[in-house]
């Protein structure tokens, strides 16, 4: 139990580290404390939900469906070199992150662009569904299950983290100069990976 249980926890951790859209989402309302806790939620419920999809065999059964398999890739691509472009776009402006322009964030918005960046980012299906999933199988029948609540809570673990410990760092990130490091990043990051799921996709 512990070992599929730790496994499970470290492993999510070590795919969900990297800068990306989601979490320089999560960062941006730590910064503004605005709605942190929903997204916290929606984030960490929604990985739970793909992490236990993909224990349950889905990934397997996409993989059997080569044009299902082709449909998300290239979605993916498409998707995260887009944000990486317009996140570069953003640091070229040199785009301040302040409360001051951040004020009309409603709840409902910021639900929406939570559940968007998630659940419309397909290279989230290809690291819960299919990588996470296909490595819970190696862990037995009961084990897989102990390495899906590990996942969770590793998915819990970092979006609380990075959504409430953003906040108390605020200063220094909401400095325009920061913030643009940080979207250049965030661009960096997402453009090589979509290079790197382009030349792994089938044509």
């Amino acid at each position: 139990m512990i070992a599929p249980l730790a496994t499970g926890f470290l492993t999510l951790m070590a795919l969900i580290v990297a800068v990306g859209a989601q979490n320089a989402f999560v960062l941006r309302q730590g910064v503004l404390q605005q709605h942190v806790g929903a997204v916290v939620a929606i984030c960490a419920l929604s990985d739970a939900v793909l992490v236990m999809l993909g224990v349950a065999g889905l990934g397997a059964v996409v993989t059997e469906v080569p044009l299902a398999l082709r449909v998300v890739q290239w979605a993916g691509v498409a998707f995260l070199a887009a944000y990486g472009v317009l996140a570069l776009r953003r640091a070229a402006r040199g785009d301040a992150l302040t409360t001051a322009t951040e004020q009309g964030g409603s709840l409902g918005r910021v639900v929406l662009t939570t559940l968007a960046l998630t659940w419309l980012n397909p290279h989230v299906y290809l690291d819960t569904v299919l990588l996470l999933g296909s490595l819970a199988q190696t862990h037995g029948p009961d084990g897989r299950w102990w390495f899906g609540i590990g996942a969770a809570l590793g998915s819990l673990t970092w979006f609380a983290v990075i959504g409430y410990g953003a906040g108390r760092v605020r200063t220094f990130l909401a400095r325009p100069v920061t913030w643009r490091w940080v979207e250049t990043g965030v661009g960096v990051v997402m453009l090589a990976l979509a290079a790197g799921l382009a030349l792994h996709a089938p044509a």
